[in-house]
């Protein structure tokens, strides 16, 4: 019998153990390493980023590959904040609706031909893309899901907008064929704007104000590409704008022109530098931006000792059909390590960070010994 009730305690403290290991530990939160040196913006992370601690993002219920998992780090400076994000993908999509030379001279794009309207699944280009809360209530508690519709018509993949009005988030969109060769992520933003066919066709999504990065290359008569360069035919599937020369129909049938020209963005659209590398099957992405914008359109990181909630998304050559996360993450600031910091010293955060799960395990531990002794 003591054997038995032995047991039982152990259940119930395990039980107890457990409830206090989910209410504490924090599976989704990313922690910002205080560093002196910014990390240099190009897709291939140096040394600085091995100091960070990764934290892992689940992504499912996009389009193609489906579901990814996302390696994400973060570190800051005085006055901005940086990102190192990886995910796999098993194919580098670049080849965003490029002009074809068809055999009669005639150019035409090539389109997915199950798309309906915005659901490019098959001729697109890989994204990444991050919505931060502003001041969304809900979003703190559910993340993405507390501004996402899905299946609203005629929408197949829903709308995005805020419950109510006054209440915003801030979108970070990596379009690595648009946004990527000129060395950007697109500043956007949610609003509680409906959708509306003639007037918000996005619905809450709309773009921080700026020059846009980029464009469509298309002439006047929408029937042939208005522009070329030096780097044609593709790939790339971009041409640099400020590399593009008139169009001058050189080409044999099948080649391809890009559709695309890029071009830095200005103004507050132009807030987050970053840069995306492909390479064995995986997307690099480093991208950062100022601590404190001073723009109504972006969440803020004025105050260090916030949590800053998040949802992340992965399109693996897909226009809408995202892979997201079905919880919310969290950014916390921590701080840079002291300067004095003797060999001592040095244990003593290593205790601190010890998961609360392992703290009260180890009570827990004590207490099923003290209970084996009465035996």
């Amino acid at each position: 019998m003591k054997i038995g009730k032995v047991n039982k305690s152990i259940v119930v403290g395990l039980v107890i153990l457990l409830s206090f290991g989910m209410g504490l530990g924090s599976a989704g939160t990313l922690n910002s390493l205080k560093v002196t040196e910014a990390p240099i913006i190009d897709g291939t992370p140096e040394a600085i980023w091995d100091q960070a601690t990764a934290m892992t993002i689940n992504v499912a219920g996009g389009a193609n590959t489906g579901a990814h998992t996302i390696t994400m780090k973060s570190v800051y400076t005085d006055d901005s904040v940086y990102f190192l994000a990886s995910w796999n993908d098993p194919t580098e999509s670049l080849r965003r609706e490029p002009w074809v030379k068809q055999s009669n001279g005639t150019w035409k794009q090539l389109k997915d031909p199950d798309d309906k309207g915005g659901d490019n699944n098959k001729f697109y280009e890989d994204k990444f893309a991050q919505i931060w809360n502003i001041n969304t209530p809900g979003f703190d508690n559910s993340g993405c899901f507390a501004v996402c519709h899905a299946g609203e018509a005629p929408k197949p993949y829903g709308n995005k907008y805020t419950a109510n009005a006054g209440e915003m988030a801030d979108i970070w969109h990596a379009k690595l064929v648009r946004t990527n060769p000129s060395g950007y992520l697109d500043d956007q933003y949610l609003d509680s704007t409906r959708y509306n066919m003639t007037t918000a066709v996005d619905a809450g999504r709309k773009s921080d104000p700026g020059l846009v990065p980029y464009y469509t290359n298309i002439n006047s008569a929408m029937t042939a590409p208005n522009y070329t360069s030096a780097d044609q035919p593709a790939p790339p599937y971009w041409i640099i704008d400020a590399e593009k020369l008139p169009f001058n129909d050189t080409y044999k049938a099948n080649d391809e022109i890009a559709a695309i020209v890029a071009r830095p963005p200005t103004g507050d659209r132009a807030d987050i530098m970053g840069k995306a590398v492909y390479k064995d099957g995986k997307w690099m992405l480093e991208y950062g931006r100022k601590l404190d914008t001073g723009s109504q359109y972006d969440v803020q990181f004025s105050d260090l000792k916030k949590e800053y909630s998040f949802g992340t998304s992965v399109f693996d050559n897909a226009q809408v059909r995202h892979s997201y996360e079905t919880g919310v993450s969290k950014l916390v600031f921590a701080a840079a390590p002291a300067a004095t910091t003797t060999v001592v010293m040095t244990s003593v955060p290593a205790a601190t960070k010890a998961p609360a799960f392992e703290v009260f395990f180890a009570v827990f531990a004590l207490l099923v010994a003290v209970l084996v002794r009465r035996r």
